[in-house]
């Protein structure tokens, strides 16, 4: 399993209750494939630099997820299909080492 880090930008005029179980449906799937979901960091609303879609505010959570990249690349999918959200990344982070003392 590989340690991933999603960002996802919401439509910042939806309730928090859909962002909510848009978010807990992303971490059921990646836990029903065998994966784990770890924090769930709601940013809240931000207004952006520029426009995007018409849009100058959004909706911002960052969700970190370890799986095999199938279950990430369906989870990427799923956003990109999503009318909710405006924009997604999904960022692989570097496996964590031990350091090894001598």
């Amino acid at each position: 399993m590989r340690p991933y880090e999603i960002v996802v930008i919401f439509d910042a005029t939806l309730d928090e209750n859909i962002i909510r179980e848009t978010t807990d449906k992303i971490g059921e799937y990646v836990r029903s494939k065998g994966g784990t979901t770890g924090r769930i960091d709601r940013w809240g609303r931000r207004t952006f630099a520029y426009e995007l879609k018409h849009r100058t505010e959004g909706y911002y959570v960052i969700i970190e997820a370890s799986g095999e990249p199938a279950v990430i690349a369906e989870v990427d999918r799923m956003l990109s299909l999503s009318d909710d959200v405006i924009r997604h990344r999904v960022i692989r982070q570097p496996d964590r080492s031990i350091p090894v003392s001598k």
